[in-house]
């Protein structure tokens, strides 16, 4: 499980520290992929491979279905460590997920996601006063 919350820099080259202990679950090779709200996904294989599993379960004949794994897929890309332990970041994903100088890294139970930190603070401060009512809904019996 992926969680916490990192506040790291991304450089001119789009190279970006992740945190020691995400990399240690990342292994050696990992998956960067466009995420739904303007951040980044980040994923070890094997919850990648669980997520394609469920992606190919999609009927390809739904026209939403086809939308969402063209944009998915298209922007994902295998990725590794430097030794420093940086990885980098395609052109194509910093520019969707507005990634610039300064990023919030953060776990997600089975995924990292890299954020903007503009983005992030205004997605907190947006969510905050909404969380009760997220909370009651997503755990009603």
């Amino acid at each position: 499980m992926f969680m916490g919350e990192y506040h790291h820099t991304i450089d001119e080259k789009g190279r970006l520290v992740i945190p020691t202990k995400f990399r240690l679950k990342l292994k050696d090779e990992f998956i960067i992929a466009r995420g739904i709200e303007k951040c980044l996904y980040i994923y070890a294989m094997d919850d990648w491979n669980k997520l394609v599993s469920k992606l190919n379960t999609l009927p390809f004949t739904k026209k939403d279905a086809r939308d969402f794994i063209r944009s998915f897929f298209s922007g994902a890309t295998l990725c590794e460590f430097d030794r420093q332990g940086r990885t980098t970041v395609t052109q194509v994903l910093c520019d969707y997920a507005g990634l610039k100088k300064d990023c919030v890294i953060i776990g997600a139970n089975d995924r990292i996601e890299v954020w903007d930190k503009d983005a992030w603070d205004s997605f907190l401060s947006d969510s905050e006063s909404k969380l009760a009512d997220l909370a009651e809904n997503l755990f009603m019996e």
